[in-house]
């Protein structure tokens, strides 16, 4: 499943099905975290690959959180959220663990920040700069990835579902006053800012919702 918006028209459609493992199937979906029915189903595990660092993150490649056009800065109950924390309590909702978090050195130090010591991780570049870095070869990224994946998968308990707690508030600050303009008169959000919203409920997925899709 693809979430990173580098498709055609940021349509989060940038899998090249030719080039997938026949056995594999994939989603095609028009927003990030639309689709939610393989969790609903059951899910051994989320592998995340080719993670960013949240916005402000110093040696970050092309660090931002969610999309560098209109969000800022996220919170879960008072927690600074990026990408990783984000897809990480979307399966934790429906008792899914992230085993493994693939990226820069920096993605990979805010995967552990979030989920534990129990998260495989690889680092596959080094930022000194937003949009510089020193990265690893492609053939070798993609065998450290493989063995990473495989041998994450032989303890499906190492690292427990994300829950970023119950209840659980999600305070969102946009770039600037349209963006804030558009989602802000949306049911179950209060103003918190100038630019900041708030999404309170009983529980993350509740309040993503509210906020978000």
């Amino acid at each position: 499943m693809d979430h990173h918006g580098a498709g055609r028209e940021w349509s989060f459609n940038s899998l090249v099905p030719d080039l997938l493992e026949p056995g594999c199937e994939f989603v095609v979906q028009q927003r990030w975290t639309e689709y939610s029915g393989f969790l609903e189903r059951g899910c051994d595990a989320c592998l995340l690959i080719g993670m960013h660092a949240m916005a402000g993150t110093p040696d970050g490649l092309m660090n931002h959180t969610i999309s560098t056009s209109s969000w800022q800065n996220l919170w879960f109950n008072g927690v600074p959220a990026g990408e990783i924390a984000i897809n990480a309590a979307f399966c934790g909702a429906f008792g899914c663990p992230v085993l493994l978090v693939t990226g820069d050195a920096a993605s990979c130090r805010e995967g552990v920040g979030v989920l534990g010591a129990g998260l495989t991780t690889v680092a596959v570049k080094e930022a000194f700069g937003r949009t510089s870095a020193r990265h690893v070869a492609p053939r070798r990224a993609r065998e450290m990835i493989e063995h990473a994946a495989r041998e994450c998968l032989r303890d499906l308990a190492a690292v427990a579902p994300y829950d970023p707690g119950r209840p659980c508030e999600i305070r969102a600050e946009l770039t600037h006053t349209a963006a804030f303009d558009d989602v802000r008169r949306r049911p179950g959000l209060a103003v918190a800012g100038d630019r900041t919203l708030a999404s309170r409920a009983d529980d993350f997925w509740t309040a993503w919702r509210q906020l978000y899709l």
